[in-house]
């Protein structure tokens, strides 16, 4: 995240601005909730004439897309301008037909973020992998998405033991 954004990226400002956007627009997709410290997000595909597949189910790059920036944006949101990170791969398995409207839940643990601060702390590229379970409106599962970020501390702020006197 650059220092311009840090000025105004809030939950709000970010789930107002998501909801906006046309490729979430455009699919049928909502963020519902943030949470006030980024750690929770949940978010919404309707089922739409415009977004079903030839079966009449959701079209499966709907369902991709719906899980698409927000890990990403919700590290952006507590790591701060003093990180990079960015999707680096994606896959989904698709168990069932999307016959209706679908959510999403997307939850980061204090043992995830602490993860994260000890394997980047002195610049090491650190690439965590997410699982987010699709559900249908009774919660059975649709499809399950693996993704992988790539998270990096930027070269002014990382931490230099005395093994480590140079950047990598």
């Amino acid at each position: 995240m650059n220092k311009r954004m840090v000025k105004w990226y809030r939950p709000n400002t970010v789930k107002w601005a998501l909801n906006l956007w046309p490729p979430f627009w455009g699919a049928g997709i909502s963020i519902t909730s943030i949470s006030e410290d980024f750690r929770e997000v949940n978010v919404r595909l309707k089922l739409r004439w415009w977004n079903k597949n030839a079966n009449r189910t959701q079209y499966g790059g709907s369902i991709f897309s719906m899980t698409d920036p927000v890990y990403s944006l919700m590290l952006m949101g507590i790591l701060g301008e003093q990180y990079y990170v960015w999707d680096r791969q994606a896959q989904i398995n698709f168990v069932s037909p999307g016959k209706g409207d679908l959510t999403a839940h997307f939850e980061l643990t204090e043992p995830m973020l602490n993860e994260i601060y000890r394997a980047t702390c002195e610049g090491d590229k650190f690439f965590p992998c997410f699982s987010i379970l699709v559900k249908d409106e009774s919660g059975k599962v649709v499809a399950n998405v693996e993704r992988t970020l790539y998270i990096r501390k930027k070269a002014q702020y990382r931490e230099w033991s005395d093994a480590k006197k140079t950047p990598s």
